[in-house]
């Protein structure tokens, strides 16, 4: 065995070791780390023979770079190997303010996925739409990225452009599509009447301050008459869990809203303040696959504690809490530590929220997306079907209609 291979398989074995000690499960033993320590050896032989009987003399490094890359990827969506030069790129972006497409954008199947997109935005502008995937950013495959060097791909400075190759159901081909970037502003969350006695509030995104507009809706449609409320958090992914702990606050006056645990971090209960508690109307949370993260604590919490019904599709997923390590060779790892469970004890990145009343969400045609025309707009493309009758919110006032004020 060459002096390199043997330096590259300690490296290896270094890095996958610290993995097994710091992102390993609660319950392991002894027995378990035994293991772990013989597929080690597998890993080393496997490597071995790579660099012996390949048809041709293989590029070590880069076998190696991607191996962690996808030893990290499969742990969750979160984790990922930064290589020195990427985690340089990584320190660069949290240290400066970028400008964005505004979506949010996780992994699904390998690749990068749309889980949703802000009104008005860049992505919006474009045709984007949730559950797309990007196939590729500037050309290069997103199953090859990690979750973090895809969102730095993503941001650039006002006003640049990005270039994606979008995938659709029922689109043959990946779509090449152009996004300007912009500074992104969320949208005013919206309140209506939808029917007598029932007040709608919109909300797009739950970041910092929006639970204070959230509670000053509730106020003014319950002076406006509302008996009963529709809270829409269809397509909410962005945000931050502690915006949507206090989001649940506003209905709950006793029981837990969530928690968080993991391996090395001991259990943190959140729990409703029945001072925080604003209304006690009849309520109904609308979700589909597209409601995410600090969204999805909301509906777990209103449903595990018979507070209100939720009404919809099974959302996406995304709950936890990631913590970076650095690795003496300037690379580093990117690692979830603790996930937010449900208060019934669910884990809401691995089961996502299941509506006690399920109604699919409406199915894309695919035709928001431009044509073969690089030049061609969205506003240019053919003219759009219109738009399908909102089964979800008629089945949240039907499902209202029939609770007691």
């Amino acid at each position: 065995m060459s002096k390199m291979l043997k330096a590259t398989i300690l490296t290896c074995s270094s890095a996958i070791l610290l993995f097994i000690l710091v992102g390993g499960s609660s319950g392991v033993r002894a027995s378990s780390n035994d293991g772990a320590y013989r597929q080690l050896q597998v890993y080393s032989e496997v490597l071995s023979r790579v660099r012996s009987e390949y048809v041709e003399e293989p590029n070590i490094p880069q076998v190696t770079d991607g191996a962690l890359h996808g030893l990290l990827e499969s742990l969750d969506p979160n984790s990922s190997y930064l290589s020195p030069a990427e985690y340089k790129e990584y320190k660069s972006h949290k240290t400066s303010a970028k400008a964005e497409i505004g979506a949010a954008v996780s992994k699904r199947f390998g690749y990068a996925a749309v889980i949703s997109v802000i009104p008005g935005g860049p992505a919006d502008k474009a045709g984007i739409q949730a559950s797309d995937i990007i196939e590729a950013i500037e050309a290069k495959s997103t199953r090859e990225m990690s979750l973090a060097e895809i969102h730095n791909l993503l941001e650039g400075e006002p006003g640049s452009t990005v270039s994606v190759a979008l995938v659709r159901a029922r689109r043959a081909e990946p779509q090449k599509i152009t996004i300007t970037r912009e500074n992104v502003a969320i949208p005013p969350i919206s309140d209506k009447m939808v029917q007598d006695g029932i007040g709608y509030i919109q909300v797009d995104a739950l970041t910092k301050g929006k639970a204070q507009e959230i509670a000053a809706k509730i106020r003014s449609l319950q002076k406006s008459g509302a008996k009963k409320l529709i809270l829409d958090l269809r397509n909410c992914a962005e945000g931050d869990e502690a915006e949507g702990i206090a989001v649940a606050n506003l209905f709950l006056n006793h029981g837990t809203i969530t928690y968080l645990q993991g391996q090395k971090y001991p259990r943190e209960a959140f729990n409703a303040d029945p001072t925080k508690d604003i209304t006690a109307l009849p309520l109904v949370v609308l979700v589909n696959k597209g409601t995410a993260g600090a969204a999805e604590v909301v509906a777990a919490a209103v449903l595990e504690n018979a507070r209100g019904d939720v009404v919809g599709d099974k959302t996406f997923g995304d709950g936890a809490i990631q913590k970076v390590i650095e690795l003496p060779d300037g690379s580093a790892l990117i690692l979830s530590v603790a996930k937010y469970y449900s208060p019934g004890g669910k884990a809401i990145q691995d089961s996502a929220v299941t509506p006690n009343v399920l109604v699919a969400d409406s199915g894309d045609d695919g035709s928001a997306l431009p044509d073969e025309d690089e030049n061609a707009t969205p506003a240019q493309d053919e003219k759009k079907q219109p738009s399908p009758q909102d089964d979800q919110l008629q089945k949240a006032i039907q499902v209202l209609s029939s609770r007691t004020s």
